[in-house]
């Protein structure tokens, strides 16, 4: 089921941007999400070939053929993590490609759809898997982790009051389990640090989906995939939500792209095409307020 706001693709003009003037016959969107950033490249790149579309989660895959039916005959859909992106490749038989996409993160679309888990300005399981067939659950986590564990993933999703909340966590879960988003969000809300109109269990349930699906580990295993199957000229653009997957995206370019490290010339195979991330402007974030957090960086294969 889809959540009841409408999708709004983050940055949307920003990605029109990074691919503007880049010969795109060969595209792939590995976070394929309802389709709206694929649909932006399709209208803006007419001698658009073919278009792989990668997405974990299965419903986002069944809307995004709603969104893309125009290109059906371009589009080929694929359900799988974006880490796997150098097999799903050569499975669909192409050795490189022009263009890659990474919107990070989680969907509106998945916000907005309570019984997937992911927020709790609604009450659903706590689940927070994007694969819903495979995988630990949020709730699985809270669970089952030592109240050390439970600090470390906190202290990794930047909360302040990491060990408060996972000895809260800890306390109550020896009473009764948790099962709820609204549960956990309202044990951790006195514990967790106040950050003014943002909800105090924000970056514990970002920390919570992050793990559960395996996102940092995912982003780099595929940093050094998507360089290697850009042809020349070809452009990536990842857009990232979290500081720690921005600086991850940072890191990987600088060192990609550095001509020198200790001293020896390196091969260089990408240039950095942002020099500091595109971010949301004022307008698009009163229009799409889950924009504000959005960072984009932009590399090109040399």
């Amino acid at each position: 089921m889809r959540g009841d706001r409408p999708h709004i693709s983050v940055l949307a003009g920003s990605i029109g941007e990074a691919f503007a003037g880049v010969h795109l016959r060969h595209f792939v969107d590995g976070t394929c999400g309802a389709g709206g950033h694929s649909r932006l490249v399709a209208l803006q790149h007419p001698e658009l070939e073919r278009l792989i579309a990668l997405d974990k989660d299965r419903e986002a895959l069944a809307i995004a053929k709603e969104t893309l039916e125009q290109w059906r005959e371009l589009v080929t859909y694929v359900h799988s993590d974006y880490r796997d992106l150098e097999s799903v490749l050569e499975s669909e038989g192409l050795a490189t490609v022009d263009g890659v996409l990474l919107d990070l993160g989680v969907s509106s679309m998945q916000l907005d759809t309570p019984s997937r888990g992911f927020s709790f300005q609604h009450d659903g399981p706590l689940d927070m898997r994007m694969d819903q067939s495979s995988g630990l659950s949020a709730a699985d986590i809270v669970n089952t982790w030592s109240e050390e564990e439970l600090t470390q993933l906190f202290r990794m999703g930047e909360e302040r009051c990491a060990k408060k909340c996972a000895r809260a966590i800890v306390e109550r879960r020896s009473v009764r389990p948790f099962s709820t988003t609204l549960d956990l969000a309202e044990v951790v809300r006195p514990h967790a640090f106040k950050r003014g109109k943002i909800h105090p269990a924000t970056r514990l349930f970002q920390a919570l989906r992050i793990e559960v699906n395996g996102e940092l580990e995912g982003l780099k295993e595929v940093l050094g995939q998507i360089a290697n199957c850009l042809s020349p000229g070809g452009r990536a653009a990842i857009i990232s939500f979290h500081s720690l997957e921005d600086r991850l995206v940072k890191h990987f370019i600088k060192e990609r792209a550095a001509k020198r490290a200790y001293g020896e010339v390196r091969n260089v195979d990408i240039i950095e095409i942002t020099r500091k991330p595109i971010t949301a402007s004022e307008e698009e974030v009163r229009q799409n307020p889950r924009a504000r957090s959005a960072k984009l960086r932009v590399f090109e294969k040399i």
